[in-house]
């Protein structure tokens, strides 16, 4: 079955009718042999895991916010932001509409103590019960649950023949576990699949997909009465074979026992939020072996990407797209930077940095550049600018060194609204010890995050005003 499955794959490719996902094609970190390359892909075509900068990172644990983010997507649960049953998972939390549609269909649970726990890092062996739960094998142990993903070819054991129940689940096994349980087709050997319900088709033309959402590419459409064979069930889909023996995936709602009933019309689709249309583009400057400046024992390449990294969280409780030019200490050119942002298509470039003069300076300023015939956004730039450094100065209470016109590449060669952020200097005392502070790079990434909504809200008149809510904000005055 995996060999049919795989060769489905490669005459899909050949005709162009399945391109490889653009997130899992910049997964720098997942290689033509890693080991879980098939699954990873496959999930992320269907938008189930997503990496970060280009990169998977297959080695870090899994936590349980994390765990049920990825099985609520597997199944279409209600993933939209929300209140929580439990004091540790608040609305803003990326995961807390998954969590609460998990824990509604008992999939997951809390603690006795009232807490959801959403960093603690999953087990193998609670993954495994946390599968059985999802796709209703109905084991109720941890033992019976390892027994029973064995069994299917869902999961193999530790190279010393224990299941390794109590080890901390990677990225890259939670993906294959979730994949092959998800599609029989990536399994290893185990029981023979049967499928023993036979439906019919009784909509005039449904899409007959290779994965259980509408994210997966359409291998092709299947005509009214058209008869077909369900293996299992994937939340509102069924793993399904047809008449010419092709397995892949059906939306159940419209398919029926007989054709007694009325053709069901396909449903309308669902609205896309507008704001994650927005691309904000992170750009943490310098990165090894440029250190950029320094002062007092630290580095500017350390302390700006910490900030751009509590930044880029901030952003990702929000629908708005985050996306970083660096996330790891690694130098990025300059003309690299610029392409990055333009290929994302951003609406918005923000670059951190940090100032030195001689530790005869200190304060904090914004950068924007103001000459249309090289980035035409000049208003848009400056303003944005404008709201960043006003966050900035109420966040830390560091000197006003204004928002300047600054010829610098990173927003000189851009074409969307570029800012350039000097936090404070590095080689003065008092900005240092900020600097070097987790406590206040947090300050001053919620200043970057704030200035950015302020910007939407006072200037491009974008409805955001609920994104304030996910840190207790609310928008700055108007500035002119």
């Amino acid at each position: 079955m995996k060999f049919r499955l795989l060769l489905s794959f490669v005459v899909l490719f050949s005709l162009g009718l399945l391109a490889t996902p653009t997130s899992a094609a910049g997964f720098t970190d997942i290689g033509d042999t890693h080991r879980a390359k098939d699954e990873i892909y496959f999930l992320s075509t269907g938008q189930i895991v997503n990496g970060s900068n280009g990169y998977f990172f297959p080695d870090r644990e899994v936590t349980r916010a994390e765990a049920a983010a990825m099985i609520g997507r597997s199944l279409n649960l209600n993933g939209s932001r929300t209140s929580t049953t439990f004091e540790d998972v608040g609305s803003g939390n990326f995961a807390s509409g998954y969590i609460q549609s998990a824990v509604k269909k008992k999939i997951i649970s809390g603690y006795n103590d009232g807490t959801f726990r959403p960093d603690v890092p999953v087990t193998r062996g609670e993954m495994a019960l946390l599968i059985s739960r999802a796709f209703e094998y109905n084991a109720t142990t941890v033992s019976s649950a390892s027994s029973e993903l064995m069994q299917r070819g869902i999961a193999q054991g530790m190279s010393n023949g224990s299941f390794g129940a109590g080890l901390s689940i990677k990225r890259a096994d939670f993906s294959v576990f979730l994949a092959r349980a998800i599609n029989s087709g990536l399994r290893v050997e185990g029981q023979s699949l049967l499928f023993p319900e036979k439906k019919y088709v009784n909509t005039n033309i449904l899409n007959f997909r290779s994965g259980p959402s509408v994210n997966y590419p359409i291998i092709e459409k299947l005509g009214y009465g058209v008869p077909v064979e369900v293996a299992y069930k994937i939340g509102d889909w069924g793993y399904v074979r047809t008449s010419k023996g092709q397995e892949g995936f059906l939306h159940m709602d419209f398919l029926s026992d007989d054709l007694s009933g009325p053709i069901i019309p396909e449903p309308e689709p669902v609205p896309v939020d507008p704001l994650s249309e927005e691309v904000i583009v992170l750009d943490a400057g310098h990165g090894y072996p440029d250190n950029g400046a320094s002062g007092y024992g630290i580095l500017e390449k350390d302390v700006v990407l910490a900030t751009a990294l509590k930044a880029e969280k901030y952003f990702k409780n929000t629908p708005l797209n985050v996306k970083m030019t660096r996330s790891t200490d690694k130098k990025i050119e300059l003309a690299d930077r610029v392409s990055y942002a333009k290929q994302a298509g951003a609406d918005l470039f923000i670059s951190i940095h940090a100032n030195s003069f001689n530790g005869s300076a200190h304060g904090s300023e914004t950068y924007y550049y103001g000459i249309a015939s090289t980035n035409p956004t000049i208003d848009q730039s400056q303003a944005l600018a404008t709201y960043i450094q006003e966050r900035l100065l109420t966040a830390w209470g560091t000197s006003d060194r204004g928002v300047k016109h600054g010829n610098f590449h990173v927003i000189r060669e851009n074409t969307m609204p570029a800012v350039l952020t000097e936090l404070g200097f590095i080689d003065y005392k008092p900005d240092n010890d900020k600097l070097r502070s987790s406590y206040w790079q947090d300050l001053a990434a919620k200043a970057i995050f704030l200035g950015t909504l302020d910007y939407y809200y006072h200037y491009e008149k974008k409805d955001v005003l609920k994104l304030y809510d996910t840190v207790g904000a609310k928008p700055s005055s108007k500035l002119h």
